[in-house]
């Protein structure tokens, strides 16, 4: 397998830098991939492959090798953020406000390179089962996954795999982890509001910023006592506004935030414990609070066996030490929708040049990778995919 994955970059790794710099210099925000879903129709169809678009108008998904057998789904996300991009390179975005600032562009490459090998496998008879590629939209709105899903593209998957760009890896290197890599990312609002009135009389009204300021310091606080402290459960604001005079105390005031967790049961208990613990808050200092909790994403939770598989692969083509430990991250990915369903596992894939000294983390409008980790993360899903199906996935 080593030799012709080799093989085939030597034929095919100019095209796939072509490709990932053409998607970088046209970045589309979520739900608005429409040109992007057409650069990878035309290739996949290109190949001899029919590509199922969704039915919102962005994002696909493709079978390659025979029905029979177990199938292996590999997951790129297409989105860029809405940001400007500010490096000075060929390919700088030629989008106002949208950037592929967090590698998803290198994701949509290296899964169009697996697959088209693994198509060249499946013609010649040695794909012991089926192969689903998905390229799904809107990931940084933590939506795509969920249409992709309600569209069918997850149904009859065995096992699923991705890989994320990871500029604090040296490329050559894959991070991997059993169990939770990244966490839930909720959202809430809370508004608070009072009668109003002087700062010199705060005994005849709410004083509502000094309320507010109880509920953004103590719901944290409280919340943590309520969980295990093992799932990292953290509420961090990100926004406060009340009033706008120093003399007067204001009516109403609004917090912003997030809400993460590493683990699922904290996950599916935070919004209640959030709610109980505001009333509880909001009712000493006798103001009315209102929350907006909004879902995003659970946890990732890598499975084991999936882990193994990715190990085993990325040594055996990318070579021994190629595989290091990774570390938690709090951050949200909704690939964690399709771990709810199936087994499966998301890789970190290194990006960084080997030696650089100064690094770019992801979401800055400077970031950019190494291209080299475009073939490195080709041979590790194509090796992954056939290590699920001849293992027989499950």
């Amino acid at each position: 397998m080593a030799g012709q994955l080799a093989e085939f970059l030597r034929g095919h790794n100019d095209e796939l830098i072509e490709f990932r710099r053409d998607v970088h210099a046209h970045p589309e925000i979520a739900f608005s991939e429409h040109r992007t879903t057409e650069k990878i129709a035309e290739r996949l169809t290109d190949a001899g492959l029919t590509p199922h678009p969704l039915s919102r108008g962005t994002g696909l998904w493709v079978d390659l090798g025979r029905d029979e057998g177990p199938t292996v789904a590999l997951r790129a996300d297409i989105d860029a953020l809405p940001m400007e991009d500010e490096k000075d390179v060929p390919y700088r975005s030629t989008n106002s406000n949208a950037c592929h600032a967090c590698g998803h562009d290198v994701h949509t490459a290296v899964v169009l390179g697996a697959g088209l090998f693994l198509a060249s496998q499946a013609d010649a008879g040695a794909l012991p089962g089926r192969v689903r590629l998905i390229f799904q939209p809107a990931e940084e709105v933590a939506g795509g996954a969920l249409e992709v899903m309600r569209d069918g593209g997850l149904n009859e998957v065995d096992r699923i795999f991705a890989v994320h760009c990871d500029p604090r890896l040296d490329v050559g290197h894959v991070g991997l982890r059993t169990g939770p890599i990244t966490g839930s990312c909720d959202s809430l609002r809370i508004r608070v509001a009072g009668p109003g009135g002087h700062t010199a009389r705060p005994h005849l009204t709410v004083d509502l910023v000094y309320a507010l300021s109880k509920i953004v310091t103590e719901l944290p606080a409280a919340l943590s006592r309520r969980v295990d402290p093992r799932s990292s459960l953290s509420l961090v604001w990100g926004q406060i506004s009340a009033g706008s005079v120093a003399n007067a105390i204001p009516d109403v005031g609004v917090a912003q935030g997030t809400v993460r967790s590493l683990d699922e049961e904290a996950w599916h208990q935070a919004p209640d414990m959030v709610k109980t613990l505001l009333d509880s808050v909001a009712g000493a200092y006798g103001v009315d609070a209102e929350i907006d909790y909004r879902r995003g994403t659970p946890p990732t939770v890598n499975e084991a066996t999936s882990i193994q598989m990715l190990h085993d692969a990325v040594n055996q083509i990318v070579g021994d030490g190629a595989a290091v430990p990774t570390p938690q991250s709090l951050g949200g990915e909704d690939f964690s929708w399709y771990l709810e369903s199936v087994p499966g596992a998301l890789a970190r894939l290194g990006t960084r040049p080997v030696g650089a000294v100064d690094e770019v983390d992801l979401h800055r409008p400077q970031f950019d990778v190494d291209e080299r980790a475009i073939g490195i993360g080709v041979k590790v899903l194509a090796a992954t995919a056939l290590t699920a199906l001849w293992g027989g996935a499950r």
